[in-house]
């Protein structure tokens, strides 16, 4: 016989079972809700959970109910308007003592159902549509990197740890303690033999006595082992968290007349999972928003998606804005500078050529990472053309393109992966 046991931690007066059953029926509603919550919240705070409401009308169910059987006669007591075979009108809803203002409808209406998603809840939805997978989940929440550090010395371990000097101390130690009382009474017995062979012949029985004690002295000594494994002693490391600095992600983001609405919420689910991942790897992360058509101006995070401000397209205003704010802001080593560009790729010929300069010269040395994002459905654009020189000349500059919603995560893990952030 099999035993199940369920440890997942439960409120009170919550189960986990009844609560997984529900979000798996009003999967349909449960998801809109959040990706409603998705368009209306900031890049900062994703990660909390949300309340969700969902009309009562989606989770009515039918019921069956008890009715009275067979033909039934009522009499009513000072019964002046009808008689038997009348049929009487429903009441009106409403006539109560309230005092305010009754509604035209007849009908009456229930309240919304509510209820709160959990931070994983909420995650677990918000990146079921990007495709990803749960071990990639994992993997994308524990990028935190640890060193080893020494951390003294344990009885075990294995065999390339062991610590050849602290072990061998442990043995002497040992041997010291173990045979110490032995060998203070072998020079005590050597030291009597000596006097008793001076005065009383080789045969004599006290000397037999002590050269026999003597000899059992010596074996008991070379009994001794030169090394124990109790000796052992192996270097004990322990990971710790690595310390790391500041870090700084710029979000650029093109506003032209050819991005619409669809390439803007790409661009911003893109943008929350490269701020999600940089936020597990660093304790504390400012976020800059630089958006531009033909001019690019630094703004907050509402204006930076809703502003209906758009023109032609000119990227170099953005990367001449990026680079000022490195040197007025985030000039020191000490902070840890990513970079995240998306557009659909459409510039003026020359400036393309003058982005691909002012990236090589200016800003791919300053940066940890540059990562561009082409949302576009067509064929590459030629700032896409002027970006591929850059990407085969400098590691830490990628460039991939997005088509569908689908297609977000796939581009995200194909930029961020481990090998490529450690290089």
């Amino acid at each position: 016989m099999t035993y199940l046991i369920d440890r997942r931690v439960q409120g009170k007066n919550k189960s986990a079972v009844n609560r997984d059953r529900f979000l798996r029926r009003y999967r349909g509603q449960v998801k809109a809700a959040v990706e409603r919550a998705v368009k209306g919240r900031s890049i900062t705070n994703i990660e909390s959970g949300e309340k969700v409401s969902i009309p009562v009308k989606d989770i009515g169910e039918p019921g069956f109910g008890h009715a009275h059987g067979g033909v039934w006669e009522t009499v009513s007591p000072g019964n002046e308007h009808f008689q038997k075979g009348d049929r009487v009108a429903r009441p009106k809803s409403g006539g109560g003592p309230g005092k305010g203002q009754a509604g035209n409808s007849e009908e009456t209406s229930q309240d919304d159902f509510m209820f709160e998603l959990t931070r994983e809840e909420f995650m677990n939805y918000f990146f079921e549509d990007l495709e990803l997978p749960n071990m990639v989940k994992t993997q994308l929440a524990s990028t935190t990197d640890f060193k080893t550090q020494r951390a003294g010395y344990k009885t075990s371990g294995t065999t390339s740890t062991i610590h050849v000097l602290r072990s061998l101390r442990g043995a002497l130690g040992r041997r010291i303690a173990v045979g110490g009382s032995a060998r203070r009474r072998l020079r005590e017995a050597q030291a009597e033999l000596a006097d008793l062979r001076d005065k009383l012949p080789d045969d004599d029985s006290q000397i037999l006595l002590l050269e026999k004690e003597i000899q059992h002295l010596r074996l008991r000594l070379h009994a001794i082992p030169f090394i124990d494994p109790f000796d052992l002693r192996y270097s004990n490391r322990i990971k710790v968290p690595k310390p790391t600095s500041q870090a700084v992600m710029f979000c650029l983001l093109d506003v032209s007349g050819s991005m619409d609405q669809g390439k803007k919420d790409m661009a911003k689910r893109f943008f929350i999972l490269l701020y999600l991942f940089l936020t597990r790897a660093y304790d504390k992360i400012e976020v800059v928003f630089i958006r531009h058509h033909t001019q690019a101006a630094e703004v907050d995070e509402e204006e930076f998606f809703h502003s209906r401000e758009s023109g032609g397209t000119v990227v170099s205003s953005a990367l001449n804005l990026l680079i000022k704010i490195m040197h007025e802001r985030y000039a020191s080593s000490d902070w840890n500078v990513y970079v995240a560009q998306a557009s659909d790729g459409d510039n003026w010929d020359n400036d393309s050529a003058a982005c691909r300069a002012l990236m090589s010269s200016a800003i791919l040395p300053a940066v940890q990472y540059y990562a561009y994002i082409e949302v576009t459905e067509g064929p590459p654009q030629n700032l896409w053309q002027e970006y591929t020189q850059l990407a085969e000349q400098c590691r830490h500059f990628a460039m991939q393109k997005i088509e569908t919603p689908a297609d977000i995560y796939p581009v995200f893990r194909a930029l961020f992966k481990k090998q490529r952030v450690s290089e």
